[in-house]
Formats: C-alpha cells, sequence, structure tokens
C-alpha cells in the first residue's frame, strides 16, 4: 500500500509542476492572451480534478502506514475542492467583471495554494521514501 501510495504522491507531485510550470506557462506564450484565457479556463477544472481524485487515492494508500502523510494529502484534497468550486469560479466571475485587483488577489490565492500542494506531495514523499 505504502508503495502505491509513493507512486500517486510522485504523480501528483510531478503532474502539478508540470501544469503549472509547464503547460499554463505555455500556453501563455505560445497563444495570444484572448485565447489562452479561454484555454487555461477550460483546462483548469480537469487539472483540479487530477488532483483531487490523486491526491484522495494516496491518502488512502498512505492511511495504512503513515497517518501524517494520510492527513497531508487529504488536505491536499480538501482544498483542491475548495479551489476548483469556490475560487475558480471566483477568479473567472472577477476576469468576466473586469474586477483585475479581486483577480490578482483570488489568482494569488489559487496559485498559494497550488504551491503548498507541491510542497506537500514533496515532502511526503521523502516520508513515504524512508517507509520502504
Amino acid at each position: 500500500m505504502i508503495v502505491l501510495a509513493l507512486l500517486l504522491t510522485a504523480l501528483l507531485f510531478g503532474g502539478t509542476i508540470l501544469y503549472a510550470f509547464g503547460f499554463a506557462a505555455f500556453v501563455f506564450t505560445a497563444l495570444p492572451a484572448e485565447t489562452a484565457g479561454p484555454l487555461i479556463r477550460r483546462a483548469f477544472p480537469h487539472f483540479y480534478l487530477f488532483v483531487l481524485t490523486v491526491s484522495a487515492a494516496a491518502a488512502v494508500f498512505a492511511a495504512s502506514g503513515d497517518r501524517s502523510s494520510a492527513l497531508v494529502l487529504g488536505a491536499i484534497a480538501l482544498t483542491t475542492f475548495v479551489a476548483r468550486q469556490v475560487i475558480m469560479p471566483a477568479v473567472n466571475a472577477a476576469t468576466d467583471a473586469g474586477a483585475s485587483g479581486r483577480f490578482k488577489a483570488l489568482h494569488s490565492l489559487s496559485v498559494a495554494i497550488t504551491l503548498a500542494h507541491i510542497a506537500g506531495a514533496g515532502i511526503v514523499i521523502v516520508r513515504l521514501a524512508t517507509l520502504i
């Protein structure tokens, strides 16, 4: 079970980094803003589902061997749900309303959550690797 938790957490860690620093950055440099924005808006719900599903599954597998790792992964799943269902719609609404200050604050919050997810997944990888 710990090996599955470790593999899923590594997938979460790598996938989140690839999406946040690879895909999203690439889209905004490769496409005009009026095309990139709607594309990212359509992609983010799928990204959040990936993070939610993988972190929840990893939490289940980690629970039998390391409750602290399971709690971190569960917190990632929970905060991803909030980001997807609450923060992302608010970011989109701020964009649509032209409320740049609100957009910047909400976007900064979503970036901070994603960075916390990356850090949490990295910590869990190290913890779980010591159990194998």
